[in-house]
């Protein structure tokens, strides 16, 4: 573990939407909707993953490997305004994240595969990232793409997110193709919620959520998608 990052707890259930709607009413007064949120109280998300010639990333995670990592270009809404690359860290129960910001330009550039853009000494992930696809053939290799309706609490800094309506670009990995028709990669009834916090999780929330009566799962969207990208063949995994 690198004591230099902040790890937080993770934890992930699919539920339905009917569990959705009881434990949303539950969390009422609790909670807060998250500022980032819209009108209708969601917004959307699309990431770009990346992994190497080796598939280091998705046979680490379907392997269960306690320590490992994943790379991603991440957007909101479908826009350009903020474009962060980002590298998610697991250890055991806990996970980290690091960000950079990029602008389109760098992006699209990455995209036609000018790597020595992300090559810039004052920002070390970027500069990883460059490492990465210099040394290890680090590569796009799957759109995520769903929606995404977030709850915060402040004590013991409590993030719940209810995700939603998961989907993939098949054969696609530009994130802003206007062209892009992702397709649907989980049952569009079924929701991945996920609770993340730092020490503890507080008592009101445990009571809104009981988590007993639910089903806990180790979903991964990148593996999810990753199944339905006809690009590689998942009989190979």
């Amino acid at each position: 573990m690198n004591q230099s990052l902040k790890y937080r707890n993770e934890f992930k259930y699919y539920i339905s939407p009917h569990q959705r709607f009881l434990i949303t009413q539950k969390l009422k007064g609790i909670v807060k909707l998250d500022q980032h949120a819209a009108e209708r109280g969601e917004y959307h998300i699309r990431s770009l993953y990346f992994d190497d010639a080796a598939n280091t990333a998705l046979h680490e995670k379907l392997g269960g490997i306690s320590q490992r990592a994943k790379y991603r270009i991440r957007i909101y809404n479908k826009c350009d305004q903020v474009i962060h690359f980002e590298k998610k860290i697991k250890y055991r129960e806990y996970i980290a994240k690091v960000k950079e910001p990029i602008t389109r330009d760098m992006y699209e550039r990455l995209i036609q595969g000018d790597y020595e853009v992300l090559k810039i000494g004052s920002r070390p992930l970027l500069l990883e990232v460059y490492e990465q696809m210099k040394h290890y053939l680090l590569r796009p290799v799957v759109i995520v793409d769903y929606v995404r309706e977030p709850y915060v609490y402040k004590y013991g800094n409590v993030r719940i997110t209810f995700d939603k309506y998961l989907r993939t670009g098949l054969n696609q990995t530009d994130i802003f193709n206007p062209e892009l028709k992702p397709v649907s990669a989980l049952d569009d009834d079924k929701i991945i919620m996920e609770i993340k916090y730092d020490e503890f999780l507080p008592a009101p929330i445990q009571a809104a959520l009981q988590l007993d009566g639910l089903h806990r799962t180790s979903a991964s969207k990148y593996v999810i998608c990753r199944k339905y990208n006809k690009t590689n063949n998942w009989e190979d995994y």
